[in-house]
């Protein structure tokens, strides 16, 4: 399955960058996975994060989207891997997604209710997307 992380910025904190790193050579061994990390500046710029996100099923990262466990996000993997088509992942500036590009997506993923620091969330994003990936391998990391 292909997967594309798309982030506005990169993380900056060191535990992100490390956490960043590791979740993400974790993720490789699952799916062939690309990441684009676009400049701060483009924070507000829907059609630039658009423009990185097409021709690919767009999951947003929006405090008021659907939450997941483990197994559900495992099993959102799977259905979209059925499809045959790249999954993008779109994490937001701190301030989140500009509304239009909340309108262009296929879904809206929360990962709670809590606010997290940019650069947590970008790290968590991953996390979750390995865990997902080792559930559908039948792995027991999960657990």
């Amino acid at each position: 399955m292909k997967l594309h992380l798309i982030t506005v910025g990169k993380p900056k904190l060191v535990y992100a960058k490390l956490g960043w790193e590791e979740y993400l050579a974790r993720l490789q061994r699952f799916h062939t996975v690309r990441a684009t990390h676009l400049a701060d500046k483009y924070a507000y710029d829907a059609p630039k994060i658009l423009e990185a996100a097409v021709n690919t099923y767009k999951v947003g990262l929006v405090i008021e989207g659907e939450e997941l466990s483990s197994p559900r996000l495992a099993n959102l993997l799977k259905e979209r891997e059925l499809a045959s088509r790249e999954v993008s992942f779109i994490v937001g500036g701190p301030e989140g997604l500009p509304t239009e590009v909340i309108k262009n997506l296929d879904y809206r993923w929360s990962l709670g209710k809590l606010t997290l620091p940019h650069d947590l969330a970008m790290v968590v994003t991953l996390e979750a997307l390995y865990r997902a990936s080792t559930i559908n391998a039948g792995q027991p990391y999960h657990k």
